[in-house]
């Protein structure tokens, strides 16, 4: 393991370097540890089974928030072919949070919008810990009216804790181009396709995620505030980060019972850091299913379907009694 385990992880990592320890005796000393090593194998199983089939909403945060889980240029270039980064806003500046281009997805040329973390603290600074300024999700909707323009369907890839709130932020009115982004992905006149690869982190992950049909990673998370920030205001303390992820319903299981996310993209155990290789041909394949059909409905008809996905949300029916019925 090249990566630190997370707390729930611990017993794991532990097996994993007893496991190991005792092939190393073994190979070195010339000793027959056959049965140890196949007790310890299974063991090892079952504790993985017991701890990621019984994840909690707090785990999954920790496991979306991981440093060597696979972000967006991970996946471009797996997923892609013939990226092509463009840069700018016309306006103000290049937003390193948000790289976006074009980009081959299987045979079909498509622009591609995406947030960036990075893995250090060089890295994070120079991506702004993805979280994108203004003219970030202004150089977004440069391209996808781009991509209007020649017919090219969207695929946007989130990752985001939010937009960022500094002063120069809000100076360049943060709040604005967002809901520029919000009513403009509405009527665009191309397939859309949005999947949630890690955080989806309020307005920031929004601003980028009105599509026809939103994915999301098996562990990611989709939330209109953070599990800390929901638990400083309604406890008036963080430290009910865990009790406040549970209340949000953010997990994709959640989202998807709750039909905010069309469909759950599954990771490799433990996570899509484990294997970036077989996490990434599961999103690749999916994004180039849905795009294939997307692209087969007439664009009134996508339209139209696009608004009423989004007009559902939100909406619910409650009755007394047992025969109560919610509806998204």
């Amino acid at each position: 393991m090249d990566w630190q385990p997370l707390d729930f992880e611990k017993p794991i990592f532990e097996l994993e370097r007893r496991l190991q320890d005792l092939k190393d005796h073994s190979d070195k000393h010339d000793v027959d540890l056959d049965s140890a090593v196949k007790e310890l194998e299974t063991k090892l199983r079952e504790t993985r089974r017991r701890v990621y089939g019984n994840l909690s909403a707090w785990q999954r945060v920790q496991i979306a928030r991981h440093t060597q889980r696979p972000f967006a240029l991970d996946y471009i270039e797996r997923c892609f072919t013939n990226w092509v980064e463009l840069h700018g806003d016309r306006r103000f500046a290049d937003d390193r949070a948000m790289p976006c281009g074009l980009a081959m997805l299987g045979s079909q040329r498509c622009v591609v919008i995406t947030h960036q973390k990075g893995r250090n603290t060089r890295e994070n600074v120079m991506r702004n810990f993805g979280c994108a300024h203004p003219e970030g999700y202004r150089k977004a909707l440069r391209l996808m009216r781009l991509g209007e323009k020649f017919r090219m369907p969207i695929t946007s890839l989130i990752d985001t804790p939010g937009a960022f709130p500094g002063i120069g932020s809000e100076e360049r009115h943060i709040s604005e181009a967002i809901a520029v982004n919000l009513r403009e992905m509405m009527r665009l006149r191309v397939p859309i396709v949005a999947a949630v690869i890690g955080e989806g982190g309020s307005g920031g992950a929004l601003g980028i995620g009105v599509a026809d049909h939103v994915l999301i990673l098996e562990n990611a998370y989709y939330s209109v505030i953070s599990p800390e920030a929901c638990s400083a205001i309604l406890w008036r303390d963080r430290r009910h980060a865990a009790e406040a992820a549970e209340a949000l319903k953010l997990t994709a299981q959640d989202l998807l019972k709750l039909e905010v996310v069309d469909e759950i993209i599954p990771e490799p155990e433990g996570g899509a850091h484990r294997d970036y290789e077989s996490v990434a041909e599961n999103l690749g394949s999916a994004l180039r299913r849905v795009l294939r059909q997307l692209s087969q409905v007439p664009i009134v008809e996508l339209l139209e379907k696009r608004y009423q996905k989004f007009r559902r949300l939100g909406v619910f029916t409650e009755g007394k009694g047992a025969g109560a019925s919610a509806g998204s």
